[in-house]
């Protein structure tokens, strides 16, 4: 099925402590990539996380965000050098004595003294939150499933547009094809008339006729084409991403159009093929949004 690379989802999640908040917005890329930003202390998660967005996007790159409300996630435990300041408070006053000062050593002297006191941040292991968190990931990545498949049927749809257009376009070529032989086979007898108006070798008309038909013939061109068109059709409601198979397929029907442009000894041919390049370049386009 066609499901589109961009797309946003969100998801929140409620305890009795914390209130997780996951966003998630994805755009085009060619490969599966996934950026997290949340919480340090849930560094740990980062693989679990990455996982579970996988299981529902195949391709594209993932931008993740991650807030959490609520008691902390950490306990802090404050740690005071005694020795140390023990130490720094008798030679103050060694000091004072020396120099006979007369200031007097006041709490915030020493309790603006990082060395002194050190603030200890210890991770708690919290089961509840981290399940907590990876739920809410998984709805999240689902509901930016949803959208991307919303966004895959519009885009579908738009290759339908396209390729009926193509079809038609193709269906053309294959009536007036023919034509151009004929049309050349006139003009080449109506020159050498002009140029010998008593006779003219018919056997030598059919000869330049028939190389003029081996090298303008489209027939495998046309023929190739309008299997690329019922495989892109196929592809459309194949099952799983489909992004890259699209993309090949455009390819390949842009060389077939090349090699009718490089063949076209006529107008209207000619015409034909800029319309089907236009045409493809607008299903290049749209591939490139599809996973």
């Amino acid at each position: 099925m066609v499901v589109s690379m961009t797309g946003f989802g969100r998801s929140k999640s409620d305890s009795e402590q914390h209130t997780v908040t996951v966003e998630m917005k994805s755009v085009n890329h060619r490969f599966s990539e996934c950026y997290i930003r949340m919480p340090r202390q849930l560094m740990k998660l980062e693989d679990k996380i990455k996982k579970q967005v996988f299981q529902h996007v195949k391709r594209g790159k993932v931008d993740i965000f991650i807030t959490i409300t609520g008691d902390g996630l950490v306990h802090k435990n404050l740690h005071i050098d005694w020795k140390l300041i023990q130490d720094y408070y008798q030679l103050v006053n060694e000091v004072k004595e020396t120099f006979s000062l007369k200031d007097d050593v006041r709490l915030s002297h020493l309790l603006n003294r990082e060395e002194f006191i050190l603030i200890e941040e210890m991770e708690e292991e919290n089961e509840e939150l981290e399940n907590l968190v990876l739920n809410a990931v998984d709805e999240a990545a689902l509901d930016l499933r949803k959208m991307r498949e919303k966004e895959g049927e519009l885009l579908k749809k738009d290759f339908l547009i396209h390729l009926s257009q193509f079809e038609k376009n193709i269906i053309e070529l294959s009536s007036h094809a023919p034509e151009v032989v004929n049309q050349y086979r006139e003009r080449l007898r109506k020159r050498i008339a002009e140029y010998n108006e008593t006779s003219f070798d018919e056997s030598r008309l059919l000869t330049e006729v028939a190389i003029f038909a081996d090298k303008s013939d489209i027939t495998e061109e046309l023929t190739r084409l309008k299997s690329h068109i019922q495989y892109f059709h196929s592809t459309l409601i194949d099952c799983g991403p489909v992004g890259r198979k699209l993309d090949f397929m455009i390819q390949e029907m842009n060389r077939e159009v090349n090699t009718i442009g490089s063949k076209a000894n006529d107008s209207l041919i000619a015409t034909i093929v800029v319309e089907l390049k236009s045409t493809l370049e607008k299903l290049r386009e749209q591939v490139q949004n599809v996973e």
